[in-house]
């Protein structure tokens, strides 16, 4: 083309092509079509490709200080593989540094859940010359506790050697689920304020939980279960008021409270049933102590104000959720209170959805209209309530706030994690 030609002018009035949001469950993809992230909602957004997926991981708690809010920002997590042979699994902590703002221009089996004993945020990250204990829940029914301490230390440290007998064996194993695996586990919260008093309860397929206490020997396995549910035991949260209580959840469709000092072993109340199909997940808001989430298998969300539950010795009543939400059409895989914002958490589904949800958020009556207006358009209502939703991963298992980065969300899936933080929290 001659360098001379005037090519015909665009006129200012020309319409710009209609960018639409993509809303799952409504609107199907082409064969030659693919999502694109819209980075202005994103104060951050990366990828991390690893070597084999993970199923489980947790964030590590650091020295670099809480409220950070400067970039470049960096974190620390844990996590355990799925890799295709059983000598290939391992237990990596990963450093993952320069997460800048978005530019808008061996012998150990699969790891099914990791999760890290809680640390108070007075004194975020202990000393290398003291523990700092993950616990792994392996294929083999093995719950192993490993202190991963040295190996944060090495990769603050160039050169740091460390004593190798400290991290290439578990510091315990815990045998009580015999070869019997799980999922359910979950670390005291009065860890954080006692790390001489660890306790860490774990459930198996087979509906039984047990709990493990440090010594100062060690760590004991107490060989009595809990008994209460009659299916796979999913998810397990200690309260975070309470030091003595804490709540399951199972496929046997039910919500169960426990008290540890109870005799026989039994739930003291519970809510039954609390979803149709599997109870997959729950979190306990550390904010606001009386409220539980759960997530099923049926893909519905549900918050339960544990006021409106049976008292222990009364007759047990199935309360309603003070809200649900059946936005997720696949089974609920991960959900979590956000760490400070008590009406806020996140969730993720088999969908290969993340989403961010804010319960104090009310429409007023032009909203109303304008909901009204969007779902006769797309044919699908959006909650008022649903924030955001994050997609781009294949098969979401596991989400988690970051403590000491306000409103950066961590997930792991079937091809890697992704690091984001929105605009929306």
């Amino acid at each position: 083309m001659d360098i001379d030609e005037v090519l015909p002018a665009v006129e200012e009035s020309e319409e710009q092509p209609l960018l639409e949001a993509f809303i799952p469950g409504t609107h199907t993809l082409a064969k030659d079509e693919i999502l694109e992230p819209d980075d202005s909602v994103y104060i951050m957004r990366h990828s991390m490709d690893v070597t084999w997926s993970c199923l489980s991981f947790d964030i590590l708690r650091d020295s670099l200080g809480d409220e950070r809010q400067r970039y470049p920002a960096t974190a620390y997590v844990v996590a355990g593989t799925q890799a295709a042979r059983t000598d290939q699994n391992e237990l990596s902590v990963f450093k993952i540094s320069s997460l800048h703002r978005t530019q808008r221009d061996g012998g150990l089996f699969g790891v099914n859940r990791v999760r890290t004993q809680p640390l108070s945020p007075s004194v975020p990250l202990v000393p290398v010359s003291q523990p700092y204990y993950t616990a792994t829940w392996a294929e083999s029914g093995k719950v192993h506790i490993w202190d991963i301490r040295p190996l944060i230390e090495s990769l603050d440290v160039p050169g740091y050697a460390w004593e190798k007998s400290r991290t290439n064996r578990p510091t315990f194993t815990i045998n009580s689920h015999g070869r019997t695996e799980g999922f359910a586990m979950d670390w005291a919260a009065s860890a954080a304020t006692n790390p001489s008093a660890l306790r860490l309860l774990t459930g198996d397929i087979h509906s039984k939980i047990y709990l493990t206490t440090s010594t100062p020997s060690g760590f004991n396995a107490l060989a009595q279960p809990f008994t209460s549910h009659t299916s796979s035991v999913e998810d397990i949260q200690w309260s975070p008021s309470e030091p003595t209580v804490f709540a399951s959840c199972s496929a046997d469709h039910s919500i169960q409270i426990w008290d540890v000092r109870s005799k026989g072993r039994k739930s003291v109340t519970g809510i039954d049933p609390a979803h149709e199909s599997d109870v997959n997940v729950i979190s306990w808001n550390k904010s606001t102590h009386y409220l539980l989430i759960s997530g099923g298998d049926d893909g519905a969300i549900k918050v339960w104000d544990l006021r409106n539950v049976s008292k222990p010795g009364s007759p047990r009543q199935v309360p309603s959720p003070v809200a649900a939400f059946t936005w997720h059409h696949g089974p609920i895989t991960s959900i979590e209170w956000h760490p400070t914002e008590d009406s806020v958490f996140a969730a993720s589904g088999a969908d290969d959805q993340v989403t961010l949800w804010d319960l104090g958020v009310e429409q007023d009556d032009e909203e109303i209209g304008s909901s009204m207006n969007e779902t006769r358009e797309s044919g699908r209502e959006v909650p008022p309530q649903l924030l955001f939703v994050h997609q781009g991963q294949r098969d979401v298992k596991e989400i988690h706030w970051h403590p000491q980065i306000p409103g950066a969300v961590i997930t792991t899936a079937l091809d890697g994690f992704n690091i984001f933080k929105t605009i929306s929290v």
